[in-house]
């Protein structure tokens, strides 16, 4: 018989869930609300500028697709978004200066998340003993989540916010060649999540390319938020 406690594995998956559903949904409410405020009011009209989770999860891009990769893969790999806040740039007062603002308006709010988060920490271990573990454990991932998420999204490549970036920056043609690629770019992201790391493991080679964009980057900036706050 299997020795199943429920309300240890809910405490744990909160630990996750709780950081994960707060970053996903600041994000997207922050570019609805940026997005109202130089324009284009798409996103308030459909509810979406809210911090309401619930207006801002797709049903397998936030829930069913991490689940099955957690399931596929032991545990080892975890991807998956949430419901794209529609943005009508050309009902922006300045499409091409607006469009940077709104897609640097989620990773922003991530980071600075992650400055609270670490702040908080700091003053965690106050709290009655009962509740500093799950507390601290919240707020220590909520850190490393929304600094994973903001460094994620500013990699320069459509549909992400960083692709978005790039494209109000660059000149033409360059920025109409990029723009072009938001149809693939989510393919491109799934070949480099998981196809090229599963190519180099048969060869032998290191081939995790998200890691090096992502990982070692959000760990030099989760160190100097860490340093920035007092962090020990």
């Amino acid at each position: 018989m299997f020795d199943f406690d429920l309300e240890s594995v809910l405490i744990k998956a909160s630990v996750w869930v709780v950081p994960i559903l707060l970053a996903v949904t600041f994000h997207e409410a922050a570019h609805g609300w940026v997005a109202w405020k130089l324009g284009d009011d798409t996103a308030k009209r459909m509810g979406r500028v809210t911090f309401n989770p619930f207006r801002h999860i797709d049903l397998f891009g936030t829930i069913l697709m991490p689940v099955m990769l957690l399931l596929a893969s032991g545990g080892k790999y975890m991807f998956g978004f949430a419901k794209p806040v529609p943005v009508n740039f050309m009902a922006l007062r300045r499409p091409r200066r607006d469009m940077i603002l709104v897609a640097a308006a989620g990773p922003a709010t991530n980071i600075l998340l992650a400055i609270i988060s670490a702040w908080l920490l700091n003053w965690a271990y106050y709290l009655p003993q009962e509740y500093i573990g799950w507390i601290a454990s919240n707020l220590l991932i909520s850190m490393h989540i929304n600094v994973i998420l903001a460094i994620f999204n500013l990699m320069p490549l459509p549909p992400l916010d960083g692709g978005r970036i790039a494209v109000g920056l660059l000149p033409q043609p360059f920025s109409g060649l990029l723009s072009r690629l938001e149809r693939s770019g989510f393919l491109i992201i799934i070949f480099a999540l998981f196809i090229l790391p599963w190519i180099g493991g048969k060869i032998g080679v290191d081939l995790n390319v998200l890691w090096w964009l992502v990982g070692g980057p959000a760990e030099v900036l989760v160190n100097a938020i860490a340093w920035l706050t007092g962090l020990t």
